[in-house]
């Protein structure tokens, strides 16, 4: 294609619920615009989009596929998402940087989770959204129901511009109400139609939903609803054209249209929309913008003659390529060789090649205009959320929000040696995927991987093996519980004496041990009189008693919330030292500790899971039998809210349990709120757990 110019760019983002044919629709959008020269299958795992290797093999979509085509001459790009929910952090990233949704929803299923999860991150980025009813030639296929669906959860804005003939194996026709004509398709999947006239038995349905589609556009327009008055309800197809662009663009219609994805049928006049009625870069808002070094907040507009800025919203590593970063041009345009500024890093970075992308396969790009989708390789210290500035702009867009982890695993190489590895290796995958986060917890001595679910920790653990050549094994992570005490001990003692030849070591104290307010933490105070310690040995005291803190007398977990005095003891004027009651502190605090009604503290999460009505009491239950306690409750739509608090310890499975129980369809988001007490029964055999692993280390 020649110069693309970006009042004729359409991006496009494909998004819905797992299952929903979003990869064959995005394929054969590309096959019927003639971008590939044969359709690929999914079950062959030759489509252009799932190529990796893990993605082939589980014949699903897992990472986002940057695509593009030309319809006439308009350019085309898309992105395909993944619609399992383990890996919404794709759909997210690819929302923030695009300025269409399509929602693509299955005529057999309706509204999903996944389709309720896209929405509202269209919303929240505020793009334009466009409803596509997929897989009509599906037996139990049924638009209408779909249809009452989408409106039910997204109110009167959902505008019906197409609607099937024939449903379910053999179909073919669709009615469209915009043209107010039948299109019918051919069935060999190149999306090639016909034009007939509107039967007469679906006249009267096409009429109603055009004039429908008429009043809601000459309403907003002074002039043009005058001019429907005057010629008799009715608008050219330019005026019609026109208002229904600017009513998509206000969100004020949610259009609806039909196809079978896989056999092409639907697919041409879907793309003719996007074209014709969805907004252009110039037409979307601008990107809000921090001022570098500030909290001032600026508007990036989509100018083409202004100065350069890029936004990267995903990075690939690629064999034999290097790390390659995908990234929006917000305003005005950037060439093959050309220097800018991380303005995150404050480091200058050079373009040396852009690419434009369908799937793995790329092509040199010379100059990427406003609002164009490309990548570049090799970057030197270039992340998501970085935002490329050229010299006279100094801003930073606000970086993309990805979804908190809900599930955590402990990781163990396999081979002695390959800790390095795993670490960078871990390293380069939190780069392509930021919903994946690890850390290495030296308290538990675990390193800590996290995710959205189990899948997503199982792909991360594949791809360790396969990218970076290591193995690892996963178990659950040891839950960070803490020790304190219920008890006050007024005196304990604690003499440390020992003679060996020369100076002896002698320090000698009494202590008093108190509870304090959960989460207050430690307090060390000193009520010695008299001298009975010299003042010079008392920060010895402190230093043994905080270092015994660290590992708890009962089962070596961190102490927390306790206060300790120290009020009495003695000396000798020769053996004392800063060691020995170091070591006298340490000791006395122990055999206090014991005294002192200690009990095990465990982690408390706050849950807040949104499930539909029909699955409420099947997941208070589940909550139930994980200890949980249910704190409140609420409505959003047609979803039902429950919040509760949860131990970390029965948490392990949850987002896989909760999946199970709701048919995929319920989420949850998590947050540490507070330590508890842990229940006798349990603490006995935690205390028992932690006895034997000491037992085995020495």
């Amino acid at each position: 294609m020649g110069n693309i110019t970006p009042e004729k760019i359409r991006n496009v983002v494909i998004a819905g619920h797992g299952g929903s044919g979003k990869t064959m629709l995005a394929e054969s959008i590309l096959y019927t615009t003639g971008a590939v020269n044969r359709l690929g299958k999914i079950e062959e795992g030759s489509t252009t989009s799932d190529y990796s290797k893990d993605e082939v093999s589980r014949k699903i979509s897992i990472n986002s596929s940057v695509l593009n085509t030309t319809w006439e001459d308009f350019k085309l790009n898309i992105i395909d998402t993944p619609g399992y929910t383990d890996f919404t952090g794709s759909v997210k990233s690819s929302m923030r940087i695009m300025d269409t949704a399509l929602i693509v929803v299955n005529a057999s299923e309706g509204v999903e989770v996944g389709t309720e999860i896209a929405v509202n991150y269209a919303k929240e980025y505020g793009i334009e959204i466009c409803f596509v009813v997929n897989k009509l030639d599906y037996e139990k296929s049924d638009f209408d129901s779909t249809l009452a669906q989408l409106r039910e959860n997204y109110g009167g804005h959902v505008a019906e511009l197409q609607f099937p003939v024939n449903q379910g194996f053999g179909f073919d026709s669709i009615i469209d109400v915009l043209k107010m004509k039948l299109l019918k398709f051919n069935t060999d999947g190149k999306g090639e139609y016909t034009e007939h006239d509107i039967p007469d038995a679906l006249k009267e349905k096409a009429n109603a939903l055009h004039q429908e589609l008429i009043e809601i556009v000459a309403e907003e327009d002074e002039e043009m609803m005058s001019r429907f008055f005057d010629e008799g309800g009715t608008l050219t197809e330019e005026e019609l054209i026109e208002g229904l662009s600017r009513e998509i663009k206000a969100k004020k219609i949610l259009p609806v249209l039909c196809t079978a994805g896989m056999a092409g049928i639907g697919v041409k006049p879907l793309t003719e929309f996007i074209c014709k009625y969805c907004p252009s870069p110039l037409d979307s808002a601008p990107f809000m913008a921090k001022k570098t070094g500030s909290d001032d907040y600026v508007e990036v507009m989509s100018n083409p003659t202004g100065e350069a800025a890029i936004f990267v919203f995903k990075t690939l590593s690629e064999p034999h390529v290097g790390e390659m970063s995908f990234f929006r041009v917000l305003s005005g345009s950037v060439n093959a060789g050309m220097d800018l500024t991380n303005q995150n890093k404050n480091k200058a970075e050079r373009l040396t090649q852009i690419f434009q992308m369908n799937g793995k396969n790329r092509k040199d790009m010379t100059t990427a205009v406003t609002g164009d989708i490309s990548a570049v390789v090799k970057l030197k210290d270039t992340h998501v959320n970085n935002t490329l500035t050229g010299k006279g702009l100094n801003v930073q867009i606000d970086p993309i929000i990805f979804p908190e982890p809900l599930i955590e695993q402990a990781l163990l190489s396999k081979q002695k040696g390959d800790e390095d590895k795993i670490a960078s290796g871990l390293s380069h995958l939190h780069e392509e995927d930021p919903t994946f986060l690890f850390h290495f917890d030296p308290e538990l001595g675990q390193t800590i991987i996290a995710g959205q679910g189990e899948l997503h920790l199982a792909i991360i653990i594949a791809r360790l093996k396969e990218k970076y050549g290591v193995e690892v094994n996963i178990v659950a992570p040891r839950i960070p519980f803490r020790e304190t005490i219920k008890g006050k001990v007024e005196d304990v003692e604690y003499k440390h004496k020992k003679q060996s030849g020369g100076h002896g070591q002698y320090g000698h104290v009494h202590l008093k041990l108190e509870p304090q307010k959960r989460g207050t933490g430690f307090e060390f105070a000193n009520e010695v009189v008299g001298g009975a310690i010299p003042t010079k040995f008392i920060p010895a005291v402190e230093k043994g008693v905080i270092e015994a803190l660290v590992k708890g007398p009962v089962a070596h977990y961190p102490v927390v919330d306790v206060k300790v005095t120290v009020h009495f003891g003695s000396y000798h004027d020769v053996d004392s030292s800063e060691m020995a009651f170091k070591i006298a502190g340490a000791q006395a605090f122990k055999k206090g500790f014991l005294e002192a009604k200690p009990v095990l503290l465990e982690p408390i999460y706050e849950i807040e899971v949104t499930v539909p009505e029909a699955f409420m009491g099947d997941v208070m239950g589940d909550i139930s039998s994980r200890r949980g306690k249910i704190s409140g409750m609420d409505t959003n739509g047609k979803m039902q809210i429950i919040k509760a608090n949860v131990p970390l310890s029965e948490m392990h499975d949850y987002a896989t349990k909760l999946r199970s129980i709701t048919q995929g369809r319920g989420i949850f988001k998590r947050r540490f709120d507070h330590y508890e007490e842990v229940p006798k029964e349990i603490e006995v055999k935690v205390v028992a757990e932690a006895q034997k692993e000491q037992a085995e280390a020495h």
